[in-house]
C-alpha cells in the first residue's frame, strides 16, 4: 500500500473515531439534522475504516511470521509460519484492491432513479415487439427489485409491442443497476409476423437516464414550448377524451419530452418535465465528458444507443452481452427479469477498469 492511500485511511479513522465520540453526545442526539448528517458520514467511512482495520490485522500477521522464518529452527514451526505468511500476503493483496475501490470516487447519480426509453429500431414490426419484450424484462426485474414504474408515454404498434415507449422507475440504487442497459439490443428468432419460419434479426434501443432535480438543471420558461395534444393508446378514462398529453421543447436545444398516461394535464406536464431535466442533464453531461476525459469509453462501453450491447438468440435459448463477453443459457429466465447476474458482470467488470486507471 501506497504512502498517499495510507495516509488518507489514517484521516478517515481518525475522523470515523471523532464521529462515534459525538454521536454519544445528547447535545447531537437532540439535534435531528445534525444526529442525520454525522450519521450519514459514519456510515461513508464505514467500510473503508473496517477494511483498513482488517489490512492492519494482516500486516501484523505477515510482520510475525517472518520474524518466525528469521529467528526459529523448527521445521514444524517454519513450514506453520511460511502456510500464515504467503496466507496473510494473499489477504492483503485481496484487501488492498478492495480498498482501491472503495476509495475511488463514485458516481453520484448511483443513487438515482431512472427514465427509461425503449424503441423499436431495425426490424420493423419485430423491432416494435421485441421493445414490448425489453419492457416487459424491465418490468419483472423492477418487481424482483420491489421498485416502482411509472409509464410516461406509450405509443403501441399495430402488431404488437411499442414504436417508442419512455417510463420512470423509482426505488433503491436504481440508477446504479440499470445505467449499463442502455445502447442497441439485438434479437434473433423467427418473428411472429414471419410466415415461412425464417430467423430474422431485429433491434430495439434502450436509453437509461438518471433522474434529476430542477435544483440539478436550471431550465428557464422563456426556453420551453409546451404543446397540448389528445392522449392515444392504453390509459384510464381520460385518455382519448381531452388534450391532456404534454409535449415540452427545449428551445435551445431542441430536446423534447412528453407524457401522456398521467391522470390530468397537470400531472402529464410534471412527468414531462422530469423527463425533459434529465435528458439536459444527460446531454450535458455526455458533452462535458467526451470535452475533458474518456471515462464513458470504459469496459462496460458509451452506453451510446447505436452501441450493439446484447444479443438475444431465442432458438438456442441464449444472451451474449458483449461488453463482458457473457453468454447464458437461459433466455427464457432473463426475459422473465432474471438479469442480475448479467448486472453483477458489468458492475464487477466496471469495478476492474475503475480500479485499473486510478492506479495507472
Amino acid at each position: 500500500m501506497n504512502i498517499k492511500t495510507r495516509e488518507a485511511l489514517e484521516a478517515m479513522q481518525t475522523r470515523f473515531e471523532q464521529i462515534n465520540t459525538e454521536l454519544q453526545k445528547e447535545t447531537v442526539i437532540k439535534d435531528i439534522k445534525q444526529l442525520m448528517e454525522l450519521s450519514k458520514e459514519h456510515s461513508n467511512l464505514e467500510d473503508a475504516v473496517n477494511k483498513y482495520n482488517e489490512y492492519k490485522i494482516f500486516e501484523q500477521q505477515v510482520s510475525d511470521a517472518k520474524e518466525i522464518l528469521e529467528t526459529e529452527k523448527a521445521k514444524d514451526m517454519l513450514d506453520l509460519a511460511k502456510a500464515e505468511l504467503d496466507e496473510a500476503t494473499n489477504q492483503l493483496l485481496i484487501l488492498e484492491e478492495q480498498i482501491n475501490f472503495i476509495l475511488m470516487p463514485k458516481d453520484p447519480n448511483d443513487d438515482k432513479n431512472v427514465i427509461v426509453e425503449i424503441r423499436g429500431a431495425a426490424g420493423g414490426d419485430e423491432a416494435n415487439i421485441f421493445a414490448g419484450d425489453l419492457f416487459r424484462m424491465y418490468m419483472r426485474y423492477a418487481e424482483r427489485q420491489k421498485w416502482k414504474i411509472e409509464i410516461l408515454e406509450a405509443t403501441p404498434a399495430e402488431f404488437g409491442g411499442y414504436t417508442n415507449l419512455s417510463f420512470t422507475i423509482r426505488g433503491d440504487k436504481v440508477y446504479s443497476k440499470l445505467k449499463f442497459e442502455s445502447g442497441s439490443h439485438r434479437v434473433q428468432r423467427v418473428p411472429k409476423t414471419e410466415s415461412k419460419g425464417r430467423i430474422q434479426t431485429s433491434t430495439a434501443t434502450v436509453a437509461v437516464l438518471p433522474e434529476v432535480s430542477d435544483v440539478e438543471v436550471d431550465i428557464k420558461q422563456s426556453d420551453l414550448r409546451i404543446d397540448t395534444y389528445r392522449s392515444s393508446g392504453a390509459g384510464g378514462q381520460h385518455v382519448n377524451t381531452t388534450d391532456s398529453a404534454v409535449r415540452i421543447t427545449h428551445l435551445p436545444t431542441g430536446i423534447v419530452a412528453a407524457s401522456q398516461d398521467g391522470r390530468s394535464q397537470h400531472d402529464n406536464k410534471d412527468l414531462a418535465m422530469t423527463m425533459l431535466r434529465a435528458k439536459i442533464y444527460e446531454s450535458e453531461l455526455e458533452k462535458q465528458q467526451s470535452e475533458t476525459t474518456s471515462m464513458r469509453k470504459n469496459a462496460v462501453g458509451t452506453g451510446a444507443r447505436s452501441e450493439k450491447i446484447r444479443t438475444y438468440n431465442y432458438p438456442q435459448n441464449r444472451v451474449t452481452d458483449h461488453r463482458v463477453n457473457l453468454t447464458l443459457n437461459k433466455l427464457d429466465q432473463v426475459m422473465d427479469g432474471a438479469i442480475d447476474e448479467i448486472i453483477i458482470a458489468l458492475i464487477n467488470e466496471e469495478q476492474r477498469e475503475l480500479v485499473s486507471q486510478h492506479l495507472e
